[in-house]
């Protein structure tokens, strides 16, 4: 034990960033304990990526099944989603991983495996129950929940949260969105594709606001062209129950009414740092609840450190699994660590797929940045032609002056998977012309890349 300690380590939260924190420094010799009250692997593998994914597919299915005369082949029947079937495969995928990951705890000596409701009792102390653990380091992994908005009425009427979405076992005769980010924007064409008349409402002026504008459009049309009601500058502003169902009333331009059976809430993450009792022990918190850290997970207190959704965005597993790997090398082997300049992509799996690393156009140029585009449709492509996938394109963003690609943009099919190449390009600071001499096998989707690149030299 360290320096009279119960514990070297005492991770608080076994999603992605606490499990692997724990497990990699429990792995390097260190007495660990990990507190979890719910389930292992957090929001990603219960409620997030993996079941919403494997949902998606089936949606994708669904539709494919609908388009299939397109590609000369004749289905017969009408096209209905199963809701049951959906849920239960979903959940035995789910189960499956979930059972490796309480597999991998058990087999390693170093960990204690502690279900329940962990808070502080100082700053080198956790009260579980009715035990108190203490650790040199205590790491925060608590995660984030699905924010409810300041809407009149909401808490008079049924809601669900993108928790709820997973276990319906009917499909929805209607459905409103509330809220046209990542998380809105993936539910409401899933539901769309199960059947359901759905209506997505965005407070801003488009879907997607943190992706490229060009995006955004790609994205609204291919909503609108499959039958989803779009309605941007939007914002909810009461909900009603009624004898048809729940009134949604929006402000928008001209006020917006529609009447539905059922409410989807995709409204951004709440923290889960209420009732830790940070406050007790002078961890920081922002103006909206996340743990503040700097660039090495430290927080206010002197050996409490917090990484994942709880310390706020990126909120991606994939940086959360980065944060988990960067912390184990500082508290296993004194390893000085930052995420400064560290280089986040993400997806959005709509179909069209969104994958994103790096800067828009404009925010290059509000940095100040002369900047070079490369435009390429996947229109104009064989391989998309090939699949029936025309939707959508890659557009690079370069620094004129030294032809270094600073952002790229996937919109189209498997975009979050070949945009890849762009986050390797970035990482080592490859330019546009390097990008553009690299042979790309014929005929594949990510022959676009290589003519973007191409094109960042061609006069507009």
């Amino acid at each position: 034990m360290n320096n009279g300690y119960d514990y070297d380590l005492l991770v608080l939260g076994g999603g992605m960033a606490g499990l692997p924190v724990a497990m990699k420094c429990a792995y390097s010799g260190m007495e660990t304990a990990l507190v979890e009250e719910d389930l292992l692997g957090g929001t990603c593998l219960n409620r997030g990526c993996i079941p919403t994914k494997t949902m998606i597919r089936s949606a994708e299915v669904a539709n494919l099944a609908r388009r299939s005369e397109e590609f000369g082949i004749d289905i017969d029947g009408a096209i209905e989603a199963d809701m049951e079937a959906i849920v239960e495969r979903k959940d035995d995928i789910v189960e499956s991983i979930r059972e490796g990951a309480y597999e991998n705890v058990e087999s390693n000596e170093n960990i204690d495996f502690i279900e329940g409701h962990g808070v502080f009792a100082s700053q080198h102390e956790l009260q579980v129950a009715d035990r108190t653990l203490s650790a040199e380091n205590i790491v925060i992994n608590t995660g984030a929940r699905p924010t409810r908005p300041p809407i009149e009425g909401l808490e008079d009427v049924d809601v669900h949260d993108s928790t709820d979405l997973l276990e319906l076992d009917a499909v929805p005769e209607s459905l409103a969105v509330v809220g046209g980010g990542y998380v809105g924007c993936e539910y409401a064409q899933m539901y769309s594709r199960f059947g359901v008349d759905v209506t997505i409402f965005q407070r801003s002026d488009r879907l997607l606001p943190k992706e490229d504008s060009e995006v955004s459009d790609v994205i609204e049309t291919a909503f609108e062209d499959e039958g989803i009601t779009v309605q941007t500058d939007a914002p909810v502003t009461t909900l009603t129950e009624t004898d048809d169902g729940t009134r949604v009333d929006a402000d928008a331009d001209g006020a917006v009414s529609v009447t539905v059976s059922d409410i989807a809430l995709a409204a951004g993450r709440t923290p889960n740092t209420d009732g830790l009792r940070l406050e007790d022990i002078s961890v920081s918190l922002d103006g909206r609840g996340f743990v503040e850290t700097d660039d090495s997970f430290r927080t206010t207190a002197d050996g409490v450190y917090a990484i994942g959704d709880v310390s706020g965005p990126p909120m991606f597993t994939h940086s959360a699994r980065d944060d988990a790997d960067l912390l184990y090398r500082h508290l296993a082997k004194d390893e000085e660590i930052s995420t400064e300049g560290r280089t986040v992509p993400w997806a959005v799996f709509t179909d069209p797929q969104v994958g994103h690393v790096g800067l828009t156009e404009q925010e290059a140029r509000d940095e100040g940045y002369e900047v070079g585009i490369g435009h390429q449709d996947f229109a104009d492509q064989g391989k998309p032609k090939a699949l029936g996938e025309t939707e959508g394109f890659v557009k690079l963003v370069t620094d004129a002056d030294t032809d270094e690609l600073l952002g790229a943009h996937v919109v189209g099919e498997q975009g979050a998977e070949i945009a890849h190449e762009l986050v390797l390009a970035i990482e080592l600071g490859a330019t546009a012309e390097q990008i553009a001499n690299t042979m790309h096998i014929h005929p594949t989707l990510p022959e676009s890349i290589n003519s973007a690149a191409g094109g960042v030299h061609k006069p507009s």
